[in-house]
């Protein structure tokens, strides 16, 4: 899966932030990468303060460029779009199609942003995400990337279309281990957004997943099953199968911690006595009582042996 946009259905199911959530996220990464730039200077300050104002300018200058620039870049992609302002906010960068950014996709936006945000104190950026339909700043343009809600009400969220009956089952057999969850969120992404796309639209969207679902599971889409129903019945069977294994795991927790529980009552049987579920020496026969010569015997002093003093 390659691109999943379309003039019509621009990053399907995907809702571009607005500028508020950006500002507000933005504002909270700039206070904790100044608030450590302040600290990191402050501490390099004082261990430089024996070196000439060449070694100064330059110890400030790489400084500025790691934590300003660098560590913006290196969050952004090893978090996959998610810096500490955007996760706080519900928010992440990624690609117009959908997945998730690179290191190149980070690189250009924060070199950008040194323009548009550091230099202009963010009016640049302001500016281009007010005029951008989707809110995108020239970082995003260049890099290709968007800034997207990844928190959405409930209430806005479709559940998948389910299969006809005609297709259930047929696809029991399927390997649907080579498909990729980018491919499955497109999918999913496409089945809950199809109603509301152009019926032309719709239609090629649905035969371009089918075909790069059928490359994937490496078993051509059967004759004459429309491109929504092979795709709805495909979810629908993976679905199935991870409904299957997640109660099969269920299963086998519980048999694993029942078999160590105590043991229950069971039915009296003829000619045995019932015990309860005590602890086990209850289960113990009782030691015989003693007989009265074993009390006498035990209870007379031994006798006396060596030599005893005459009275």
């Amino acid at each position: 899966m390659s691109g999943v946009v379309t003039g019509d259905a621009v990053v399907l199911g995907l809702r571009p932030a607005k500028l508020p959530s950006r500002a507000l996220a933005l504002a909270i990464d700039l206070v904790v990468v100044w608030a450590a730039y302040l600290f990191i200077s402050i501490a390099l300050a004082i261990a430089t303060a024996s070196l000439d104002e060449a070694a100064v300018m330059a110890v400030s200058i790489a400084a500025f460029l790691l934590v300003l620039v660098g560590a913006p870049i290196a969050v952004e992609t090893l978090s996959h779009g998610r810096s500490l302002g955007k996760l706080a906010c519900g928010l992440r960068v990624v690609r117009d199609d959908g997945g998730p950014i690179r290191f190149r996709h980070a690189l250009v936006r924060g070199a950008m942003g040194v323009v548009e945000i550091l230099m202009t104190f963010g009016v640049v950026a302001c500016i281009a995400s007010l005029v951008s339909a989707r809110g995108r700043r020239i970082g995003d343009v260049f890099a290709g990337t968007l800034v997207v809600r990844e928190r959405v009400p409930t209430a806005h969220a479709v559940a998948v279309p389910v299969a006809p009956p005609w297709l259930a089952g047929r696809f029991a057999e399927l390997d649907l281990s080579g498909v990729p969850d980018d491919l499955w969120l497109a999918v999913r992404q496409y089945l809950t957004r199809m109603r509301q796309l152009d019926a032309e639209v719709s239609r090629s969207l649905a035969e371009r997943l089918a075909a790069d679902l059928a490359a994937r599971t490496g078993t051509p889409a059967p004759v004459g099953v429309p491109a929504p129903q092979y795709l709805a019945a495909v979810v629908g069977e993976r679905q199935s199968r991870d409904a299957r294994r997640a109660q099969a795991s269920a299963v086998g927790a519980s048999a694993f911690t029942g078999g160590t529980g105590p043991a229950l009552p069971g039915p009296a049987l003829p000619g045995v006595p019932a015990r309860s579920a005590g602890s086990a020496s209850s289960a113990r026969p009782a030691p015989p009582a003693p007989s009265a010569d074993s009390a006498e015997t035990s209870a007379a002093p031994p006798p006396a042996t060596g030599f005893a003093p005459p009275a």
